[in-house]
């Protein structure tokens, strides 16, 4: 990628690419693939996950590689709370269970900014969990 590459649609969002953002973060982290899920985020992002500081890629990577080897079975629905010029906020919900197959929910809202070309620049999830059975699934 270089500083002219763009990461349709960008900013800045109306309803409709807006919504579009929110369906392609939800499509591209169901696939639980770290390298492509990185690709949606600038080289030097900044994340807050919970109480844990991610900056750039390839911590982005090294997160979500050590993420989804916890989190098995993962879901994940996004739905579009706001959004305003290049910031939007993002009601999620996701499925996932323990290698003791406990499942859990997981509830969170994440604050996004995104550059002029439509990269991801800064993340902030709030998230808890809620052990659930899993007759009580619902993704």
């Amino acid at each position: 990628m270089n500083a002219e590459t763009k990461r349709y649609p960008i900013p800045p969002f109306n309803m409709e690419t807006a919504l579009q953002k929110v369906q392609m973060a939800e499509d591209a982290w169901n696939t639980r693939d770290p390298e492509t899920v990185s690709l949606a985020y600038t080289i030097d992002s900044e994340w807050r996950n919970r109480t844990e500081f991610i900056n750039g890629r390839d911590e982005i990577k090294a997160f979500l590689t050590r993420k989804w080897q916890k989190e098995l079975g993962y879901k994940l629905k996004k739905e579009l709370w706001g959004f305003r010029e290049n910031r939007m906020a993002v009601r999620f919900e996701y499925e996932w269970h323990d290698e003791n197959n406990q499942w859990y929910r997981s509830y969170g809202n994440e604050l996004w900014e995104f550059d002029e070309n439509g990269y991801m620049q800064k993340r902030y999830a709030s998230i808890n969990d809620m052990p659930i059975s899993e007759s009580e699934r619902k993704l």
